[in-house]
Parts: C-alpha cells; structure tokens; sequence
C-alpha cells in the first residue's frame, strides 16, 4: 500500500471500507463513479482526464517500475492480463531501447563487428 495511502487508512473509522463516496455518503456505484468524476475534470477545464485514464497511467508507471503483469493485475484489478500487456510490452520496449542505446554509448556491442578486408 502507498504510504499516503496507509496513512488514511490507519486514521479511518475502524471497518470503513469505503473512501470516496457520494454527496450522501453511500459508496458510488462503478459507473457513477466515473461520471462523478468526468464532471469534475470537465469544471476544472481538464476535459482530457478521465478515471479510466487514470488507471491506465497507474497501469503503465507500474509497468515502467518493472512490475510484473500479475503485481500490476493486483493493482488495478484488471479482469484479465490483456490489457496489462500492452502496458508491460511498451514498458519492456522503452527499457530495451535504453539499454541499447547505453550499449552504444558505451562503444559496445552484443554483435561482433566485421574484420574488414
């Protein structure tokens, strides 16, 4: 759990599962959630952030960690590794990249060079 997280956590109501609720107090719903939020992001003139964009980005910065799928899955509660993948190959492409260029940089090779003749 994150430490900002645990922190609320542990000066919460004994027993409270529920952290974000409605103006009445009862928990949201799964969509109402999401609409709750979009109004939010529309009045804040961030019309381009959504509760779903959110999790995604939680879902890549795990991925970009080194979080294996199933760490990740365990987060985001995703239903299947599917879309988990897309996050872990474009992570796993980004850091085969850097370790290729550092390769170049380094004036090294996993390919031995040609003798020229």
């Amino acid at each position: 759990m994150h430490a900002d997280l645990e922190a609320i956590v542990a000066e919460s109501v004994a027993g409270q599962m529920t952290f974000l609720t409605t103006e009445f107090g009862k928990p949201f719903a799964a969509a109402g959630f999401g609409n709750w939020f979009r109004e939010q992001c529309d009045m804040s003139n961030l019309r381009h952030f959504s509760a779903h964009g959110l999790r995604k980005a939680a879902a890549r910065r795990l991925a970009e960690a080194g979080c294996t799928e199933h760490e990740i899955v365990s987060i985001t509660g995703h239903a299947s590794l599917r879309e988990i993948t897309r996050y872990t190959k474009a992570a796993d492409q980004k850091r085969l990249a850097a370790a290729a260029m550092a390769k170049v940089k380094a004036g090294t090779s996993s390919v031995k060079p040609v003798a020229k003749v």
